[in-house]
């Protein structure tokens, strides 16, 4: 790369996000350069994920399913509230959900990021990995390229996609954004465990490309605010903690230890038995929600994916691959129709929200902005989860003499933990605003 080489676009970041914009401009006939500063896209990246809302990618890349690098699409879906010794968990399985239009379905990020930045280059995109982005190039106050490590690595553009992570130094540069609180970052950490696949599937009870997705709440994080999660791939689970980083720090937790702490739970153990650890990686993740979301454009610049917060945390809803993709998506439209009325400025690209917004992704944060402040509280995280799995015990477990009412036995869990009749109804009522009731 020498000189003063003009695009009509570069991308930092050839993530979700970053590769389906390049894709989408290259394929309207824009000069896209689409920088990664890995050694490939992906190879930063935490390695099991699953993605939600494959009608998108159908719709991007029709018949998808003939090439992309999917593991198993998901077709049982159990959310476990855990006490020390127990799991009570509300479980979903559909038999028709690993046949198209599919849910979801688990992926290898390496792999699948790889696959999606390659799609971007057949398009017409220029991939150019291991390159470090130190910063924006500007003038009269408008974003023009940007500053790489490459000998004479100034490329220069129209328009920049800071598609570049939760850490998105160029959204700061440009004053976008500033620091994301310690309250909206947490911190997942992850194994990707080897098992033989027919082991595996006899153990969760799945067939050919049918997978399932775990998630947890309670004692797997301790006094920590987070939960943790369990996937399976082809040959291969995924298994983690997702950590509120606020509470992280002041707990003073370790978070391999709490993820040990998952793997050893004896309703998990049995699960990941004779497995071995292929991979071990720690991420930080936005969670915040609407209230993380920076602005998200500038002069000559667009902020997509992690970088914008686009991480939706609501309890049943964990997504964030879906919307990176939808925002980078959005991001492309907006910088196509900027180059065809040759208005990189603000208010040209101010129609990147109304894209977002065609999509339902700016609607769905604001539905949901209650719900990372509500989920992350101490009860939900930590009492009602053991009084769920206190009382399924007692009403199981066949004991002599007569019967009680679960009414009462709630009541007496109720009284041991300190939570009133009154705070119970106040929570039932803020957990369904948050989730959208």
């Amino acid at each position: 790369m020498k000189g003063k080489e003009h695009f009509d676009a570069v991308v930092v970041g050839a993530g979700p996000a970053g590769s389906t914009a390049a894709l989408v401009m290259a394929r309207a006939g824009l000069r896209v350069a689409l920088l990664e500063r890995g050694e490939y896209p992906g190879a930063k990246n935490v390695s099991g994920a699953v993605l939600y809302g494959t009608s998108f990618l159908e719709r991007l890349l029709p018949g998808f399913r003939l090439s992309a690098p999917v593991e198993r699409y998901i077709t049982r879906r159990s959310i476990g509230f855990m006490s020390e010794s127990a799991l009570f968990s509300l479980d979903y399985k559909s038999s028709g959900a690993d046949a198209p239009p599919n849910n979801g379905f688990t992926l290898l990020r390496p792999q699948f990021d790889r696959w999606l930045a390659q799609r971007a280059v057949e398009a017409g995109a220029l991939l150019v990995p291991k390159t470090v982005v130190d910063g924006l190039i500007r003038e009269k106050g408008a974003v023009k390229g940007v500053r790489t490590r490459r000998e004479k690595g100034e490329l220069y553009a129209d328009v920049v996609v800071a598609a570049d992570g939760v850490n998105s130094f160029l959204a700061r540069e440009a004053g976008l954004r500033g620091d994301f609180s310690l309250r909206g970052m947490s911190l997942g950490i992850k194994e990707v465990i080897a098992l033989d696949r027919q082991l595996l599937e006899e153990r969760f009870q799945i067939n050919g490309n049918e997978g399932t997705a775990y998630e947890f709440l309670g004692s797997v994080t301790g006094n920590v605010c987070g939960g943790g999660f369990l996937y399976t791939n082809r040959e291969s689970l995924s298994i983690g903690i997702i950590v509120q980083l606020s509470s992280l720090l002041r707990e003073r937790a370790r978070p391999y230890e709490l993820l040990a702490g998952l793997k050893n739970h004896s309703s998990i153990l049995p699960l990941i038995r004779g497995g071995s650890v292929k991979e071990y990686s720690a991420h930080m993740i936005p969670e915040g929600g609407w209230k993380m979301f920076p602005k998200l454009y500038a002069p000559g610049l667009l902020v997509a994916g992690d970088a914008a917060g686009m991480v939706l945390a609501a309890g049943c809803y964990l997504q964030g691959i879906n919307y990176a993709m939808v925002a980078g998506e959005a991001a492309a439209r907006t910088v196509i129709a900027a180059a065809k009325d040759r208005d990189f400025s603000a208010p040209g690209l101010a129609r990147y929200e109304t894209f977002l917004r065609e999509q339902k992704l700016i609607q769905d944060f604001q539905r949901f902005q209650r719900a990372p402040e509500f989920f992350l509280n101490q009860r939900i995280q930590n009492v009602y989860p053991a009084m769920i799995c206190r009382l399924a015990e007692q009403v199981f477990h066949a004991a002599e003499g007569p019967k009680e009412r679960i009414r009462d036995l709630a009541a007496a869990g109720m009284r041991e933990t300190g939570v009133s009749w009154f705070q119970l109804l106040k929570d039932l009522i803020e957990g369904g605003r948050s989730i959208g009731w």
